[in-house]
């Protein structure tokens, strides 16, 4: 299981319309096999800041993940909305083991 924490700062004229095409691309990906869990969280401190939490079955799912016409369209559309650039930090988990994610 690799686990990856995305981080994105968006500009504050932008944060609906962020959400709205994230949402988009979360109800895609959580259609594909090797995606066990897409979540998108935002800070109750900084209305601006979120976290796309994404747990993929494998390495491979992840890289799949990034080819997909649905992940491309979020890059281009979200890309204008950003304040800064993203950043992700990878994980694996230790609890619960992956097997059990289903």
């Amino acid at each position: 299981m690799l686990i990856s924490h995305v981080h994105v700062k968006v500009k504050s004229n932008y944060v609906e319309a962020f959400k709205e095409a994230t949402l988009e691309n979360a109800c895609n990906s959580v259609q594909e096999p090797g995606i066990a869990r897409f979540d998108v969280i935002q800070s109750t401190e900084d209305q601006t800041s979120f976290v796309l939490v994404e747990a993929y079955r494998t390495t491979e799912a992840q890289i799949k993940h990034k080819e997909t016409s649905h992940f491309k369209e979020w890059v281009q559309t979200v890309e204008e909305m950003m304040d800064a650039p993203r950043y992700a930090l990878k994980y694996s988990n230790v609890f619960p083991d992956a097997q059990d994610w289903g």
